[in-house]
Parts: C-alpha cells; sequence; structure tokens
C-alpha cells in the first residue's frame, strides 16, 4: 500500500485557506498572497504584529474590520496620503483577492485591470469565513 502524503508550505498569514487547511492548490493560491502583500505595501506594515493593538494586530482581520465600518482610508500609510484614491481601489481589489473560496477571487488578469482603473473594482462581498469563524487568541503565532 502506497501512502501518498500532502505537505503543505507557506508562511501562515499568506497562504489560501483552501490549501493551508487542506493542502489544495489552487491556481487562485497566488491571487490570495498578492492581496495580503497589496495590503501591506498600502498599510506599510507586516501582516502580523502582535505589538500592536489586539484588534490591528492581524492585518486582514483589521482591513475587514475598517471596510465594515467605511474607514478603510485608516489602513492606508500616512506617506501614502496623497494617493488615496489608488489606495482604496488597492484595498478594494485586495479584499478580493483574499476571499475564502477560489472561485470568489478574481483572476490575476482582472486584478491588473482593476489595479490600473480600466474597469471598476468588483463590489466585495462579505467577509470570508475563515474571519468570522475563528478567533486568532494566540498571540504567538
Amino acid at each position: 500500500m502506497t501512502h501518498i502524503s500532502t505537505r503543505v508550505a507557506g508562511t501562515i498569514g499568506y497562504l489560501a485557506s483552501e490549501y493551508a487547511m487542506r493542502g489544495h492548490l489552487t491556481e487562485k493560491a497566488d491571487v490570495f498572497s498578492f492581496g495580503v502583500v497589496a495590503l501591506e505595501i498600502v498599510s506599510g506594515r507586516p501582516n502580523s504584529d502582535t505589538s500592536l493593538e489586539e484588534e490591528k494586530a492581524y492585518l486582514l482581520e483589521w482591513t475587514w474590520q475598517l471596510h465594515e465600518n467605511n474607514c478603510e482610508i485608516q489602513l492606508v500609510d500616512s506617506r501614502l496620503s496623497e494617493f488615496s484614491e489608488e489606495a482604496s481601489r488597492m484595498i478594494g481589489v485586495a479584499l478580493l483577492c483574499t476571499q475564502a473560496s477560489p472561485t470568489l477571487q478574481p483572476p490575476m488578469s482582472r486584478v491588473v485591470a482593476m489595479l490600473s482603473g480600466d474597469i471598476a473594482v468588483s463590489r466585495v462581498p462579505t467577509k470570508p469565513v475563515y474571519l468570522t469563524d475563528w478567533k486568532f487568541n494566540d498571540r504567538n503565532l
């Protein structure tokens, strides 16, 4: 009997949920990672920073909190203040890229078109289930 094991490799916080939880690697795994990196760029901070207040420690969680309260602009690094329209566009695209289901994530060709302003940023669906179902209480991650 041959045993095949799937080993998931990557950096926590940048892995698409279907890959991190089930080892299913899809063509959209990089789309998810791009969304996280886009948020890091626009915010000027890392994906997780446990030295910050608890509500701000995890970038995706904080971004969704700001989005739900229509305050995404608070996420933007102050050094980018003159680029608020572009930063807002990038946040919207990043939220699309980090959806839990790969079917809800846009293909990279659409991501590029949205970031360049060739097409409008699609309406962002609801908060991904991986953020609503999980509590990130382990501050040592």
